[in-house]
């Protein structure tokens, strides 16, 4: 009688293969991220390094490097807009912690409980200003074009964020709207500008496009997931964060939407600020449990990130695409 076979447990995916292809690319762009976040106003590198310095993942200026190897670039004017990405992604993660209060950031207290919020406002357009004197040294105007433009719509997306907060009516497609503009706009334009400084073709600049757009959907999806499934140590802000602000994360609109009477008015009063205690967080997330949400939130993203992985078949099987594939499937098999 042959033996049983024991199955070989699938790796699980990382982002090594990633970090490994852009290493190099990084240090470059460090080194700029360095350079020109510097001011005679010593608050204001104090306050940027606080955040930049944080361990954040550095994924959106990684795109920008990967698909430049991708699309065998060899120059190095991505180094300067993989930085401009970087600084716009910076600024608008200040700004938001002001909008929302944030206690922390990346495990880490934020920028404006140490340094206030007027401050941190003001830092953050710093980093924008550098940012856009980044992109205007590079002399595209393509480039340009591209990043102002996800600059506007990431601006958008947040003040329809805003405007949905508390709404216990926002849709599923209003939220993959907001998404869409507020996280996914500048995976797309990071990705995208490779192709631009590489002269490549229409298709495969689309091809980039398309590939950071659903790799950021699937990316702020799990975030969201995560909100309602992890520790906050792993997380690295407090559990709950978006309960307590009124988000309309699909974790709350799926459970809201499959709930009974009882339950949808335990939601209406959650959202609008009536039940925020501890007791009203575990029973939001066993109703999310109960319903499967969160699982539904994954399984949203991961199809979305298959998405992005059909994207880049275009272009032929290499070191590049394969790294940046398996990107996708760690941004929604991560829990942090």
């Amino acid at each position: 009688m042959s033996a049983d076979v024991v199955p070989i447990p699938r790796k699980r995916p990382s982002l090594e293969p990633m970090l490994s292809l852009t290493a190099s690319g990084m240090n470059s762009v460090n080194q700029v991220i360095l350079g020109r976040m510097q001011s005679e106003i010593p608050l204001i590198p104090r306050l940027a390094g606080h955040l930049i310095s944080g361990g954040g993942k550095r994924l959106r200026p990684m795109l920008t490097l990967a698909g430049a190897e991708l699309v065998g670039y060899n120059g190095t004017r991505h180094h300067k807009l993989a930085a401009a990405v970087e600084f716009i992604h910076t600024a608008t993660l200040l700004h938001d912690d002001v909008v929302d209060g944030s206690e922390l950031r990346r495990g880490k207290a934020a920028a404006n409980i140490i340094f206030g919020n007027p401050a941190t406002v003001l830092v953050g357009d710093f980093l924008f200003s550098r940012a856009f004197e980044l992109m205007t040294e590079d002399g595209s105007l393509r480039v340009l074009k591209i990043l102002s433009h996800a600059s506007a719509v990431i601006a958008e997306g947040e003040v329809s964020q805003l405007t949905a907060q508390r709404q216990i009516e926002t849709s599923e497609e209003r939220y993959l709207h907001i998404i869409g503009a507020k996280t996914a706009a500048l995976f797309a334009a990071a990705s995208r500008i490779s192709a631009v400084v590489a002269e490549c073709s229409e298709e495969q600049e689309q091809a980039l496009d398309e590939f950071g757009r659903n790799l950021g959907v699937a990316f702020q999806l799990v975030d969201d997931a995560i909100d309602y499934d992890s520790e906050a140590s792993e997380m690295g802000k407090d559990r709950g964060d978006d309960f307590r602000e009124g988000k309309m994360t699909l974790p709350v609109i799926l459970a809201h939407a499959r709930g009974d009477e009882e339950e949808r008015k335990f939601w209406k009063a959650a959202i609008i600020g009536h039940r925020t205690s501890d007791d009203d967080l575990a029973h939001a997330i066993a109703l999310i449990n109960k319903h499967n949400a969160v699982e539904d939130t994954r399984e949203r993203a991961r199809h979305f990130a298959q998405r992005a992985i059909d994207a880049i078949s275009i272009f032929p099987d290499c070191k590049a695409r394969s790294a940046m594939a398996e990107a996708a499937h760690f941004a929604v098999a991560r829990g942090y």
